[in-house]
């Protein structure tokens, strides 16, 4: 499959719903950039549409899990499409967190790291799986 033109993509956010931490990860012309995380809390929607506003964001991408934090993440797209006005979509984020961990282990990030990397690269990985 043909990759677009580089001016042909568009900045896409990732986001990787969690109830402690929000791993956010940025698409601009096909290179996805990690973001530091966003600790979740009343202010978050507002605080994700500053970085859509900074970026210049077209498109939002939700990691999307089963289990009982599915009725979460799928209550945040809501709630992010109504305040945004803009399309958000969900993308399945099966074993993403469990990627995220081999990638850091394998780059050998220290495991003290982990925790304040691993959200935003999960929100990478799930940018990786659309196209942006």
């Amino acid at each position: 499959m043909l990759k677009p033109e580089l001016s042909t993509f568009e900045t896409c956010l990732g986001i990787d719903f969690g109830t402690k931490r929000i791993g956010l990860a940025v698409s601009q012309n096909g290179l996805i950039t990690p973001l530091p995380h966003l600790n979740s809390g009343p202010l978050i929607l507002v605080r994700i549409a500053e970085i859509i506003k900074q970026y210049e964001v077209a498109k939002v991408y939700v990691g999307l899990s089963t289990g009982p934090i599915r009725r979460l993440q799928l209550d945040f797209v809501s709630k992010l499409s109504v305040m945004l006005k803009l399309s958000v979509e969900t993308v399945d984020e099966t074993a993403s967190t469990i990627e995220a961990q081999a990638l850091l282990i394998t780059n050998r990030h220290s495991k003290k790291s982990h925790g304040r990397l691993i959200d935003s690269v999960s929100a990478a990985l799930i940018l990786e799986r659309v196209i942006c």
